[in-house]
């Protein structure tokens, strides 16, 4: 299925800026898209050449206990597009390549939490697909890009290190500029499913976008983003707030941990999270692209498992470019 995904959608490389995009679908897989039930058609007898706007969701299920539950099929699922049901085109659950922007703050408070943080950058690429593609994102009072010279991306452990490690500490916190830097940068990879890791130690005091304009950016976004508060107790700059509705409005998760050694394991289960995602594609009911917000609800029932949890994005702008407003947890 993961090549189905890639050879079939290839989102990222038609230049989506979103979730839901006017797609070209090869002709082998329309037919499975659009054709009546039980109607046979022979390879190579005729082409179809359709755009259709194909709605893609990853998603986390979990059970009472928190644990991922990674074997079930697409008759698990109901998806609901403002109330009305869907019927699912795509699905698989492999662990599918991903491009990830790892945000790490700069800032004076910072300097002596890096090393931890380095730490745990190391931890989440060894944990991480072997064919994903990452890059850094530094910050203080400025935004930088950590790899060096023209590099774009690695899946290099020293190199991500090295990127996060040499960059300076000191000065304010651009947060926003930070995350809508990284947002822009996602657009290059070459992978269609991204995600941002935003570690920070405190709030926002020296950003020229605001937090409308980051959550606008974001809502466009097809990013998953998990952000992490490594927060001194009398920052004044502290924003939880702020760094949990970034994490739910696009299906991530936010992490406060108690104490900075806890990060490194909080890495590991981010890497483990983006792996044991479905992702289920469907074409919409309603193809109208009127610039309104279509709400998106995600279902997921199995014998043998009781009161299953799904994390995924609640949402899309159904406008001509066809952007996104993503959410957290069922």
């Amino acid at each position: 299925m993961s090549g189905l995904i890639h050879y079939a959608l290839g989102l990222s490389q038609r230049g989506e800026s979103g979730l839901a995009k006017a797609v070209a679908l090869p002709a082998l897989l329309l037919m499975a898209l659009a054709s009546p039930a039980g109607q046979d058609h022979t390879p190579g007898s005729f082409q179809i050449s359709v755009d259709v706007a194909l709605v893609v969701l990853h998603a986390t299920v979990s059970d009472r206990q928190g644990g991922f539950v990674s074997n079930l099929g697409k008759q698990d699922f109901e998806v609901y597009e403002d109330g009305v049901p869907q019927r699912i085109r795509l699905f698989g659950n492999e662990d599918i390549p991903v491009t990830v922007g790892l945000v790490v703050d700069h800032s004076t408070t910072m300097g002596p939490k890096l090393p931890e943080v380095t730490a745990a950058a190391r931890t989440f690429v060894q944990s991480s697909n072997r064919d994903d593609e990452m890059f850094v994102v530094n910050f203080n009072e400025t935004v930088s890009l950590g790899l060096p010279g023209a590099m774009r991306f690695t899946d290099r452990t020293g190199e991500l290190e090295s990127a996060i490690a040499v960059a300076p500490t000191g000065g304010q916190t651009a947060l926003y500029d930070a995350i809508a830097k990284a947002l822009e940068t996602l657009q290059a990879g070459s992978r269609d499913k991204k995600v941002l890791i935003v570690v920070s130690d405190g709030g926002d005091n020296a950003s020229r976008c605001s937090l409308a304009q980051v959550m606008r950016l974001a809502a466009q976004s097809s990013a998953i983003i998990y952000t992490i508060g490594v927060f001194d107790g009398d920052d004044p700059d502290r924003n939880p707030g702020m760094l949990k509705h970034l994490a739910q409005a696009t299906g991530g998760e936010a992490f406060f941990p108690n104490e900075l050694s806890e990060v490194v394991a909080i890495c590991e289960g981010i890497a483990r999270d983006i792996r044991h995602q479905y992702t289920i594609g469907y074409v919409p009911t309603n193809l109208r692209r009127d610039g309104a917000y279509r709400a998106i609800r995600v279902r997921a029932s199995a014998k043998g498992h009781d009161r299953l949890q799904v994390r995924t994005r609640t949402g899309y702008v159904a406008g001509s470019e066809a952007r996104l407003v993503e959410k957290g947890a069922e």
